[in-house]
């Protein structure tokens, strides 16, 4: 998290301080990668909350299976 705040902080200077069309679109693009970026890790870090909450509630469930059973 830390690095993506940090390559933000630099694309946003870069923008900031560029004159030439060229630079701005280099950086436009650089803003564009960062941001699919983020978009990817944020559905990674959704998978693995979802298949960590699968994965507790089937070890919940023959828990309670087990305990009826005794």
């Amino acid at each position: 998290m830390k690095k993506v705040i940090l390559a933000l902080a630099f694309v946003a200077t870069l923008a900031f301080l560029s004159c030439k069309e060229t630079t701005e679109d280099k950086v436009e693009d650089s803003m564009e990668s960062v941001g699919n970026d983020i978009e990817t890790g944020m559905e990674d870090a959704g998978d693995a909350v979802d298949s960590t909450a699968n994965k507790m509630g089937n070890d919940i469930e023959e828990g309670v299976e087990e305990m009826d059973k005794k």
